[in-house]
């Protein structure tokens, strides 16, 4: 009897699986056992960390004291100064790319644009969440404006560095890069441009300046004040930077030279900044927009012979404008067709103004780049 019921038991099985097929074959699906496919794991499965990419242009950060040299050196590549952050590892996947490793009063416009360009290719893969660069503080601000015109996308790129180089005990560089990370995959982050962020305080690339020379506190932003922090739980976000003008990366920048204003002034810096090839100068003068009679005759030289004028001030907060009459008087400097570089740092002045030259020379439609 066991054996009988065994049997009918598999040709119960036999019946309902030909009558399956039968189903199947009538809606016109294939009859023959279809492979079994493994899924495929998505580029970063549910619970991966997020990619950080980490390029590396050297700075304090990446250097060591050096007894021949005299002082701080350059002496940590970038793999190293991540490894020294062990606690990053469990933030993100870092991919570290080394550009160049220097002192950062050393960085160039040729270097500038060949960061630019590899922060645009980094950040258009897709499985890259966000970008850190490594940099000296000494022209750090200058090329986060660069960046800041320069790329494209809305991924969070910052930059960072230090005060205190590796080799001394209280080094400020792993907090920094720690916390540049942190902001790096920060969901808030996104669409904010470039920031610097250091000592925990987060600074958009426009207005963001140095304004210590030793102190790990050592950036400010005047009255535009922070962008925000970060403590050791998340990231704040304070506010939202104005849009800026935007820039293709160009093969090259001509040649803008930055002259100051003092009393005493001839103009005579001005007359040999365009005998040394000058496409453009960037005037710091006095005030609310002012410069002295000689340099004004300077300016009207320059003006002639087709060398754009940018016109800044030597004031850290406040923008310029045709205030004051007479010559030397920001209205008599404007009927020159000098460009008014509203609150821009002179520095910064100088490279929207060698970036504007590469799409116009028009001085109208550079007097609107400053203005955006």
């Amino acid at each position: 009897m066991i054996g009988n019921r065994k049997r009918h038991t598999v040709w119960s099985l036999v019946l309902l699986l030909a009558v399956l097929v039968g189903c199947a074959a009538q809606r016109g699906e294939p009859t023959t056992a279809a492979p079994v496919r493994q899924a495929q794991a998505p580029t970063e499965p549910a619970g991966a960390l997020p990619t950080v990419a980490i390029i590396t242009t050297g700075g304090t950060i990446a250097q060591k004291y050096d007894a021949d040299a005299g002082g701080a050196v350059p002496a940590v590549s970038g793999e190293a100064l991540v490894e020294a952050v062990p606690a990053l590892k469990e933030l993100a996947q870092l991919r570290v790319i080394p550009l160049v490793n220097i002192d950062s009063r050393d960085m160039t416009p040729e270097l500038w644009l060949r960061l630019a360009r590899l922060v645009n290719e980094t950040l258009a893969d897709p499985a890259v969440t966000g970008l850190v660069v490594t940099h000296g503080t000494d022209t750090m601000e200058d090329t986060a404006y660069v960046l800041e015109l320069t790329v494209a996308s809305d991924k969070p790129l910052v930059l960072t560095g230090a005060q205190r180089d590796a080799s001394t005990p209280d080094a400020d560089g792993p907090r920094n890069l720690l916390n540049a990370v942190r902001q790096a995959i920060d969901p808030n982050a996104r669409g904010r441009g470039v920031t610097v962020t250091f000592d925990s305080k987060i600074f958009y690339a426009r207005p963001v300046t140095k304004r210590h020379t030793s102190h790990v506190n050592a950036f400010a932003a005047g009255h535009y004040g922070q962008a925000g922090e970060i403590d050791d739980r998340q990231v704040t976000w304070f506010s939202r930077p104005e849009r800026r003008p935007r820039f293709p990366v160009p093969r090259q920048l001509p040649k803008v030279d930055l002259v100051y204003v003092y009393p005493g002034a001839d103009g005579g810096l001005i007359d040999s900044a365009i005998a040394h090839g000058a496409e453009g100068i960037v005037v710091c003068g006095y005030g609310i927009g002012n410069v002295n009679l000689p340099v004004f005759e300077a300016i009207e030289r320059a003006c002639k012979k087709g060398v754009k004028i940018v016109l800044t001030t030597r004031v850290p907060e406040g923008r310029v404008y045709p205030a004051y009459g007479g010559e030397g008087g920001g209205t008599s400097l404007k009927n020159l067709g000098v460009i008014f570089g509203e609150d821009l740092l002179p520095w910064k002045a100088r490279i929207l103004l060698m970036l504007a030259l590469t799409v116009t020379d028009d001085p109208g439609e550079i007097q609107r780049c400053f203005e955006r």
